[in-house]
């Protein structure tokens, strides 16, 4: 790779665009004091990225563009320096042969970098740069009262002169890089760790509720199976109980139907008998009297039956409200109750439709208030209120209850009196020898036989009662099941009834053979785990279930993200310390081959001596401030910085120098052109070392004498076949080595313009 042209447009004394070739190994920049060549390595300071304005002479950003002159070239509102590499063997990690590198500043102090036509970062322009050992400063550019700056620098500064010269800086901003990414990683573990301990509480609780609700849902499961047992089970015993009850009642009805109708017959015979005497009316009397009793008897026994399933819903629905009651605040309020406040409502009301004018409206609307009001300080202030009611509406049943069954025995006791008046009368007509004495006799027969039947079609309809009650609580118990469990169990009708070891279906005579305690003992469990699943409760169950599920996957994802940065960390750490022992094993080879070369140069310029650099530590506190530029970016935080201080080792270069034939070792004793010479023979050492695609000398020459001159072409010569050399010279000698003459003139415009000479096509042309 070498560097092929140079271009300048607007900035500092170049107003016009111009254009240096490279084409030679050595170029010379020569010209006037004041004509603006120093200004050519400033670009070169300028396109490669250099931040300090100070290092360019100037104060600001505008300082580095055209500012008019006394012409009639206007003030320019920008600079810009293109720089163009050959990039045949890609030492720069780009895919192009030529690599064009372009800074352009603004006014406003705003910089614009290019590569290649497209905008990119400083930090692509300085990592691009530093693969190809160059720098946007350093030992490559020395400028003008510069070359004694590696002499009169501290060891620190010399070690960061030679660390450039080495090639180090790459590695050193990799390290950087890699400290910045590890405190940046510890400071994402800390956050992640942070976000793991907020969400630690919560999850701990969520998963205790999703706990609860999954037993929960077992309980249901379990009460789902129970239901489906029970509810298929008594499903097929009602519908068997009912079917064999309306068979049973076949039987007495058809024969019931039989008797009548023969009473009827022998009825009719007696009633068409001219003998019938005040006996005969008295029987039918009689008659008439024991079938009222009959149906008062039935009416009776089929309220009391209607009865006893009222008592036994009151009895549930008054333990479940005295469970709720407990339980909970809220008080449910029996429905009788609310039937008597609307009652007590209505009749306001329609007491106001006689009425008339709106104070008689309000203040049946102050009744209808007092009321309501009443009503719910009653309910609010009495919390088992509602248990009380429904005891108190038992106890009415039950007092209604006795009542009916005290009248049932009167009517017993009545029909009784009356059957035992038909054997009195019985006996009369048997003694009475007459032609209806058979027809009466058989009266008696049937009248015996239909007081069976009745008797045997009485115990049928309370099998028929019982069933009903037992109909009405299955139902009762899917309606609550369904609430608790879902609608699935409403399709018991349609589905196989299992056994519970979960074998084959059990069929239907298995389940009219069970016995009645063990499906009542079902009903029992089913009762008790009723009572679970309502106190567990399941609100908002699917909202736990969902923000459980997210806090495990956010959880889960921080436990991962924190393992990730765990093993990033560790892994920078690693490249830290291989970065810290490459470092230390190439400046310790680097310094080895300095010296050698040191040595050499030293020699060659004096005639003999020593010289050497070596490193030194000591420790001492270091301030670092950050450096006036027209933009600070992060990648030059490690050569700027922000400022710091802190105590800690340092180590750095010391200079060691004998001169022959004298008794100085101290670079305070030399010379001016000692030193000079001194600097120059360390500058190229260090530049053979680890050779730069170029280097830039801004009349570094100045103080040689013409021996010397001589000494500092053979090694500019020398050096050029390492690197290519751009030479602002005044030395005579030294432009006498340049293979291309570059001479830089200044009109009374202010502008610098640019006269070349190639010396090889000069020669050419004078033969």
């Amino acid at each position: 790779m070498y560097l092929k042209n140079l271009e300048i447009s607007g900035f500092k004394s170049f107003a016009k665009k111009t254009i240096l070739d490279f084409s030679r190994p050595i170029t010379a920049v020569v010209g006037p004091n004041g004509s603006g060549k120093s200004n050519v390595a400033e670009s070169f300071r300028f396109v490669l990225g250099e931040q300090s304005v100070k290092s360019m002479r100037g104060k600001r950003g505008e300082d580095l563009i055209w500012n008019g002159g006394d012409g009639e070239m206007p003030r320019a509102n920008r600079a810009s320096v293109k720089i163009t590499f050959d990039n045949s063997r890609r030492l720069m990690n780009l895919d192009f042969d030529d690599v064009i590198l372009e800074r352009v500043v603004y006014r406003d102090s705003i910089s614009e970098y290019l590569i290649n036509g497209t905008v990119v970062r400083l930090k692509d322009i300085i990592e691009l740069l530093a693969g190809a050992h160059i720098g946007s400063s350093g030992h490559h550019i020395i400028s003008q009262g510069e070359a004694d700056h590696i002499l009169i620098a501290n060891p620190r500064e010399r070690k960061e002169m030679i660390e450039d010269a080495l090639g180090l800086k790459i590695y050193q901003y990799k390290k950087r890089e890699s400290e910045r990414k590890l405190e940046k990683t510890k400071e994402n573990i800390a956050q992640v760790e942070s976000l793991r301990r907020e969400i630690t509480p919560h999850l701990k609780f969520l998963k205790k509720q999703v706990e609860k609700i999954e037993k929960t849902l077992e309980l249901k499961a379990e009460l789902k199976n129970l239901y489906r047992q029970y509810i298929k089970r008594e499903f097929v015993y009602l519908v068997e109980m009912a079917e064999r009850v309306s068979n049973e009642k076949r039987t007495p009805e058809d024969k019931l139907k039989s008797i009548e109708s023969e009473l009827g017959d022998v009825k009719n015979l007696l009633s068409s008998s001219p003998g019938l005497d005040q006996k005969r009316e008295e029987l039918l009397s009689i008659e008439g009297k024991l079938n009222s009793a009959r149906g008062r008897r039935e009416e009776i026994m089929i309220s009391i039956g209607r009865l006893e399933g009222e008592l036994g819903s009151l009895k549930r629905m008054a333990e479940k409200a005295e469970r709720e009651t407990q339980k909970s605040d809220d008080t449910p309020v029996p429905l009788s109750k609310i039937e008597e406040l609307k009652q007590s409502i209505e009749k306001e009301l329609s007491g106001a439709e006689s009425l008339s004018g709106i104070e008689n409206a309000r203040l049946i609307f102050g009744r209808i208030r007092e009321l309501v009001k009443n009503f719910i300080d009653t309910f609010k202030k009495t919390p088992t209120g509602n248990v009380e009611a429904y005891r108190s509406e038992i106890d009415a049943l039950f007092g209604k209850q006795k009542g009916l069954e005290e009248e049932l025995q009167k009517v017993k006791d009545e029909e009784s009196g009356f059957y035992k008046e038909y054997g009195r009368i019985r006996e009369q007509i048997e003694s009475e020898k007459d032609k209806s004495r058979d027809a009466e006799r058989r009266m008696f027969e049937l009248m015996g036989l239909q007081k069976e039947a009745y008797a045997e079609l009485s115990l049928l309809k309370d099998k028929e009662s019982k069933i009903a009650i037992l109909k009405d609580e299955m139902e009762r118990e899917i309606r609550e099941g369904a609430m608790l469990v879902g609608r699935e169990i409403l399709n018991y009708s349609n589905e196989d009834c299992p056994s519970l070891e979960g074998g084959a279906p059990i069929t239907k005579e298995q389940i009219i053979a069970e016995p009645r305690n063990l499906q009542e003992e079902r009903l029992r469990v089913i009762q008790k785990i009723k009572v679970r699943v309502e106190d567990a409760g399941m609100g908002g169950g699917d909202d736990v279930l969902k923000e459980y599920k997210e806090v495990s996957e956010r959880e889960t994802f921080l436990t991962n993200e924190l393992s990730d940065l765990e093993k990033s960390s560790a892994s920078l750490v690693n490249l830290i310390d291989d970065l810290d022992k490459k470092l230390e094993v190439l400046f310790k080879e680097g310094v080895v081959k300095i010296n050698a070369q040191f040595e050499s140069f030293f020699g060659l310029m004096f005639g003999g001596g020593k010289a050497s650099i070596k490193v030194v530590e000591e420790v001492k506190t270091s301030k670092r401030k950050e450096e006036d530029g027209v933009e600070m970016d992060e990648i030059l935080a490690f050569q700027q910085g922000e400022e710091e201080e802190e105590e800690r080792p340092q180590s750095g270069i010391e200079i060691d120098v004998k001169l022959p034939r004298k008794n100085i070792k101290g670079l305070e004793m030399l010379s001016g052109g000692e030193r000079a010479l001194t600097s120059i023979a360390l500058l190229f050492a260090i530049s053979q070392v680890n050779p730069p695609p170029f280097i830039i000398l801004d009349e570094t020459d100045a103080a040689l004498d013409e021996a010397n001159s001589k000494k500092y072409g053979d090694m500019i010569v020398n050096l050029s076949k390492l690197s290519q050399l751009i030479l602002i010279t005044h030395n005579r000698e030294t432009m006498s080595r340049a293979g291309a003459l570059y001479g830089v003139t200044m009109g009374q415009d202010g502008v610098s313009r640019l006269l070349s000479v190639a010396f090889d096509e000069a020669v050419a042309v004078a033969k």
